[in-house]
């Protein structure tokens, strides 16, 4: 044999290495096709497991961790609470003062600039002003409430041996009268001084944004059909007066 045909007879070697992939590729391949066949069937006839129930989702905490005491001690806050109420209590149209936050609302003021009277000229002389220019003195306004809510406590206790958390809302609204007429004689502040800034703060913590710790869910605006923060009112400008869900500034986030 030549050597010409000796090369003709003998398989090259990369030929090989092909009729051996396509060998490998068929094996492999019947392997796959057979180990589907073989699963479909034995799942097929394996007892399905019972399905596994779901896990409970976790229970939501409905708790306001924005209502925490920032300046009042606990007997401060319960007395400023209890105070508040007598001045918005609750009634047919909706929640009181005591629900809609206005206390935690004051506490929240006292501890930031407006209770440090930062924007306020603080400077000397003081003169004694009139009534409607309110306090003109060198104290700031967390000090004037830490006078005020301790001398309701003291008058309580005088006349009626109770602390005023404790007592009656009509012995409650005595004790608030008689700061608000000046029957209470105090010798720092003005008893009815300061029963106008309790008045007015009250007021704001029911009326202000839901930001700042008071009117709780909109609920002060919604008794006054108050729209809050609204973006525009070109929908219903041309309207009659309509009724529209307030919004606060959280609503624009």
């Amino acid at each position: 044999m030549s050597e010409q045909d000796e090369q003709q007879t003998k398989p090259s070697k990369s030929g090989s290495s092909q009729t051996m992939s396509r060998r490998k590729f068929l094996r492999n391949s019947g392997y796959a096709v057979g180990g589907v066949v073989l699963g479909g069937v034995l799942g097929y006839l394996l007892p399905k497991r019972a399905t596994q129930p779901a896990v409970p989702a976790p229970e939501t905490n409905e708790n306001n961790y924005n209502q925490a005491l920032m300046f009042f001690n606990q007997e401060q806050y319960r007395i400023t609470e209890a105070a508040v109420e007598r001045i918005f209590p609750a009634d047919d149209n909706g929640p009181g003062a005591k629900e809609l936050g206005a206390a935690f609302f004051i506490d929240h003021q006292l501890a930031g600039d407006w209770g440090f009277n930062a924007r306020d000229y603080m400077q000397p002389p003081f003169y004694v002003g009139e009534k409607t220019q309110g306090y003109q003195g060198r104290l700031r306004r967390r000090e004037i409430f830490y006078i005020g809510l301790r001398e309701i406590q003291n008058y309580s206790q005088k006349n009626y041996q109770k602390d005023f958390p404790s007592l009656s809302p009509e012995e409650q609204d005595a004790v608030l009268t008689a700061f608000q007429n000046d029957e209470v004689k105090l010798t720092t502040i003005s008893a009815s001084g300061f029963f106008n800034l309790l008045r007015s703060s009250t007021l704001e913590g029911v009326y202000s944004d839901p930001l700042y710790g008071g009117n709780k869910n909109m609920q002060g605006w919604a008794m006054r059909q108050y729209p809050g923060n609204q973006m525009a009112y070109t929908n219903i400008i041309e309207k009659n007066f309509t009724v529209i869900p307030p919004k606060s500034l959280k609503d624009h986030l």
